[in-house]
């Protein structure tokens, strides 16, 4: 039906998505350039690399890079490829050098990519300078989040975050210093699925009930999931169109006393909510422990789950993975940490009660999306939805956050 890139907008609706938006080659590799090598993505944290000399590997789209941090304390992304024979230069996923030696030939390049040291140099001809490592145009931080581009003429970080940064804040203010670590370890599983069911099943407040149906009966009830259970009219939740590709679902509305986000009560935790009042003051703080962490995707790589971080790593049109991690609390009891790393397994482990079923209806949509195809509503709540000022608010079952993905994804895609 749709043959060449410049169908994608007669594939995109503002209340449907044609099939092979997730099953054409050709649509892929558009992403790649438009979405994660123009545009602004996720690479890791800041808290990853704590001390100089470490550094983490990503992927940015299929791009491998090094995270690092230098002896001066400063952080860089560089190509995870020797700019020699294009050799792999780091292949653990965590590590610690004062510089990057390829195995193949010796080149050695510093944190920074410069060319520092070649074998054998007499049969060198070339300006070392001209032979470094290839560097992301610009990299970015907001609240140790460290985001790349590859683009020299990309918006910056800030304008393409808009109000993420919000979500972001409501993240780090959960510690009392304004401070998170992504220290536990990350968790990768293989889907095997177009990359962009995940954000959409991320902020998807509609599905819980059917396909989390077991763990909504056994937990739910009891626990701070209990708004899963409740009727439509019921669910205070919402689901929330930030703009520029930032959706969320915002269960803040459906708890009334501190900390029910993570199933305990504050008489549990003294320690911690007194170091909250005297960081950001009683009636803040309190606001704070009320609300929660937010449940967000940040377009078009990051996961905000609520007391994890996710990333988004798209491998092929039909293959992708989700890398998940708990978010730790700096200056907190260990004891408090550890309760959210057993959480964060039961929900998103190898063995968890809400990863599985996700998974399994993912690959299930991309089977499905593989025959003759035909268009997927995305309707739902388009007349229930509350605007104010450029934020859409929807019912916690609507698919408010479905739209403002797919209507941002479009203007970038079209850009």
């Amino acid at each position: 039906m749709f043959d060449t890139e410049l169908d994608i907008s007669a594939r995109v609706r503002d209340d449907a998505i044609y099939t092979t938006m997730y099953t054409d080659p050709a649509v892929f590799e558009i992403e790649m350039k438009k979405l994660f090598y123009d545009g602004w993505t996720f690479v890791g944290h800041e808290s990853e690399i704590p001390k100089p000399n470490d550094y983490v590997t990503r992927m940015i789209g299929r791009e491998p890079v090094i995270m690092v941090r230098s002896r001066d304390g400063t952080i860089s992304v560089v190509s995870n490829r020797c700019a020699h024979r294009g050799n792999m230069l780091c292949h653990q996923p965590v590590g610690s050098s004062r510089s990057f030696t390829c195995e193949y030939h010796g080149w050695t390049f510093s944190h920074q990519g410069d060319l520092i040291g070649v074998p054998l140099p007499g049969g060198s001809h070339k300006d070392p300078a001209c032979l470094g490592l290839q560097k992301p145009a610009m990299v970015g931080e907001y609240g140790g989040f460290i985001f790349v581009t590859f683009n020299p003429d990309a918006p910056k970080l800030e304008d393409h975050l808009g109000a993420a940064k919000d979500l972001i804040d409501r993240l780090i203010t959960l510690s009392p210093t304004g401070k998170i670590k992504l220290s536990a370890g990350w968790l990768k599983q293989r889907f095997r699925c177009n990359w962009k069911m995940l954000p959409e099943n991320a902020t998807d407040g509609y599905h819980a009930p059917f396909t989390h149906a077991s763990f909504v009966r056994v937990f739910a009830p009891d626990s701070q999931y209990k708004m899963l259970s409740e009727t439509e009219n019921q669910r205070q939740s919402k689901t929330v169109d930030w703009g520029k590709g930032h959706v969320a679902i915002d269960h803040a509305p459906s708890y009334t006393v501190p900390l029910q986000w993570l199933g305990i009560t504050e008489e549990k935790e003294p320690d911690y909510v007194g170091a909250m009042k005297d960081a950001y003051g009683d009636e803040n703080a309190l606001r704070k422990l009320v609300a929660g962490p937010p449940h967000a995707t940040v377009f078009p790589n990051l996961f905000l789950g609520e007391m994890n971080v996710g990333i988004f790593q798209p491998i092929s049109v039909d293959e992708c993975i989700l890398w998940h991690t708990p978010v730790l609390l700096d200056a907190v009891r260990s004891e408090l940490n550890a309760r959210i790393i057993r959480q964060s397994q039961a929900a998103m482990g190898p063995a968890s009660f809400l990863l599985a079923d996700d998974a399994i209806i993912s690959e299930r949509q991309q089977v499905a999306a593989g025959g003759r195809g035909g268009w997927m509503d995305l309707s739902r709540g388009r007349k229930r939805e509350e605007k104010r000022g450029n934020v859409l608010w929807g019912h916690i079952s609507d698919e408010t956050t479905n739209r403002g993905f797919w209507s941002h994804y479009l203007k970038v895609m079209q850009s």
